[in-house]
Formats: C-alpha cells, sequence, structure tokens
C-alpha cells in the first residue's frame, strides 16, 4: 500500500534537511563530508549512489568513514532525526515526508532504484527552504533535475567542484539546469554544510504540482494518462523499460522523458540506452543478412550441379549483393564502437 505523503506546513527552522546524491567517484568525496561533520550537527543527513551495492556492503563503506554521526540504513515508516546519516537500500527511492522516511517502489529513473532525482524531489516538497542538495561526481545528468526541484522550492544547490570530481558530468549538468549556490571539492564540503545547517532558512514558495505528482510516482502511486498530460506531452520515442510511449517532461531542466509507466530518462540517459540497442539491432540485423548470404550461395551451388546455370547465376548475383550489405553493416557496428571525437574549441 502507497502511503499518503503531505507537505509540511508551519514555521521554518534552520537548514535541517541534508540530501545528498552521487554516481561514480562519489564514494571518496561522501567519506570526506561525513569525516568532517560534528556530532552535534542540527540536521539530517541522507544518502542515495548510483553505483553498484549490495546493501551492508556500501553501508559499512560509509559508516567506517562517517566521524562521529551513526549511519543507518533507511526503513519504511522511519523517524527522521538530527545527527543522523539515512542512507538508500535498493531497489527503493528513498522518500521524504513530514518527519518520517518512506520508500517507495516507483518505476526507475534512469535506470535506477533508488533514484537521487526522486529522493531531491520528495526533500523539496516537504521539506522546502529547509533543504540543502548536494550533488557529487557521477556520469551523465542524474541528480540535475532533482537539484532543480529544490532550488524552485527555496532550498540551496551545492555541488562537487568538477574540476574536484573523479566523473564530473553531474555536477557539471546540475550547474546547467539550475543556479548553484556553491561549487565546492569534496574535502572542504564538510565544513561548508556544518556552516549552512545553522543558518536560517528562507521563506517558503509556492510548491509546483508537477513536483508533488513526480514525488507520488516515485511512491508508487498510479501515473495514469491524464496526470502525465498535465506535466509533458508525447513524442515518437519509445520507453527502452517496457516499450510505451514517452512524453517530454514541459519546461523541464534538464530536458526530461517518462512513459506512461512512469519509466523516467533524461535525454543523455535515454541516448545512452538507445546506443546500446542501435548495436544490439545491427548486429542481429547483421547476422540475419549473413545467414541469408550462406543461404542463397548454397542455392547457387545447387543450381549449377542441377545444370539450371541462370538460376545459379541469379543467386550467386543476390549472394554477393547480400554480402555487401553485411559487410556495410559490419563497418557502421565497428564506427559505432568508437567514441566520438570532439571538436577542440576555437
Amino acid at each position: 500500500m502507497v502511503q499518503t505523503i503531505q507537505p509540511k506546513a508551519g514555521s521554518m527552522s534552520n537548514r535541517d534537511i541534508i540530501v545528498i546524491g552521487g554516481s561514480a567517484g562519489a564514494t571518496q568525496p561522501l567519506k570526506q563530508i561525513l569525516g568532517r561533520l560534528p556530532a552535534d550537527l542540527p540536521a539530517a543527513i541522507f544518502v542515495v549512489l548510483h553505483i553498484p551495492a549490495q546493501g551492508i556492503g556500501i553501508l559499512s563503506t560509509v559508516a567506517s568513514s562517517a566521524g562521529p554521526l551513526p549511519v543507518r540504513q533507511a526503513e519504511n515508516g522511519m523517524k527522521i532525526e538530527p545527527g543522523q546519516v539515512y542512507l538508500g537500500v535498493p531497489d527503493h527511492h528513498l522518500l521524504l515526508a513530514e518527519d518520517r522516511i518512506f520508500l517507495g517502489r516507483g518505476p526507475r529513473e534512469n535506470m535506477a532504484r533508488p533514484a537521487i532525482d526522486a529522493l531531491f524531489r520528495s526533500a523539496a516538497l516537504h521539506h522546502g527552504p529547509r533543504v540543502i542538495g548536494v550533488l557529487l561526481s557521477g556520469l551523465l545528468s542524474d541528480g540535475a533535475a532533482g537539484l532543480n526541484a529544490i532550488k524552485r522550492c527555496g532550498g540551496m544547490a551545492v555541488v562537487q567542484d568538477p574540476a574536484d570530481a573523479i566523473s564530473d558530468e553531474m555536477p557539471k549538468r546540475a550547474m546547467e539546469a539550475t543556479t548553484i549556490d556553491l561549487c565546492v571539492p569534496g574535502a572542504g564540503m564538510g565544513d561548508v554544510l556544518s556552516d549552512l545547517v545553522r543558518e536560517k532558512a528562507g521563506a517558503a514558495l509556492p510548491i509546483p504540482p508537477e513536483i508533488r505528482l513526480e514525488v507520488e510516482i516515485a511512491a508508487g502511486d498510479r501515473i495514469g494518462t491524464d496526470n502525465l498530460s498535465v506535466m509533458a506531452d508525447p513524442v515518437a520515442l519509445t520507453c527502452p523499460a517496457c516499450g510505451g510511449v514517452m512524453s517530454e517532461v514541459k519546461e523541464s531542466r534538464p530536458l526530461r522523458f517518462r512513459c506512461q509507466v512512469g519509466h523516467a530518462y533524461t535525454a543523455d540517459a535515454l541516448a545512452k540506452e538507445q546506443e546500446g540497442r542501435v548495436d544490439e539491432a545491427l548486429r542481429v540485423a547483421l547476422r540475419i543478412i549473413e545467414e541469408r548470404a550462406e543461404l542463397v550461395h548454397r542455392m547457387a551451388s545447387d543450381g549449377r550441379r542441377s545444370g539450371r546455370l541462370a538460376v545459379a547465376e541469379m543467386y550467386e548475383a543476390r549472394a554477393a549483393e547480400y554480402r555487401e550489405y553485411a559487410d556495410m553493416i559490419r563497418r557502421v557496428v565497428l564506427q559505432s564502437l568508437d567514441p566520438p571525437v570532439r571538436k577542440r574549441e576555437a
């Protein structure tokens, strides 16, 4: 059963909600952050990492460098308390409500569950200007849309300095998608956050309705065509996960798509998925054409043995034609494996 999530009302306090997301190369800066935070930190920390993790393995890795702050795996219904680090668990979206954690089984975003964007949006929805969103090293543009949601709801956006990140794509895409408040190397981010959480939060801002809808989708609610049409327009693209029709999310930064089931992709993540499918399709086509060439060649040999020379010549010509097609597809497959060459800027 999906929990009903209601936004928090009432007076603002300090910035007491820190949400952190990262992917490839994020473990080291996360350790640096947690190692620098004091035991009396007046804020709760929530972490989602898009890296291969086997539950307790990543928990022990993070906990070993967390300094005085206890690290806990998030559990459904767990009460939010300051001075605690809550870590997302595999195959569940980590979502925040007023004073508790909820684990959602909604569709994957950018092939991930838990998804950084889902955590960031739920924090923005329920805690608004009290939220500090932190995006660390990683590939593609995971987290950029969620960080934009935090900013739209009055929160702060902090990214790891791309020059300091092992994989700089996620910080860079976030800087393109929204106004970043601070860009900090991993080693100095813990001290920065220690200061920020003691500042008063700003005024609450109106919550965009599409943010609420996307949080409900992550929680597991049915999206429905009518709801999807409010926030997105259908496009001639197919969802890699389910084969459904995709829709482009309106006025989204970065460019994003959702299908009728709710699977979500940023444009670069969708392109990466399509690239793999194109390569697979080309290889299937290559196999079929090579088999066809072999079959027609054997038919030509059979025609020559039986004295049907005209038929044999026709089949031999067709076999040669198929082999040309196969060579063409083989060249395309090999070219697709080569990384694109970037032109130098003048």
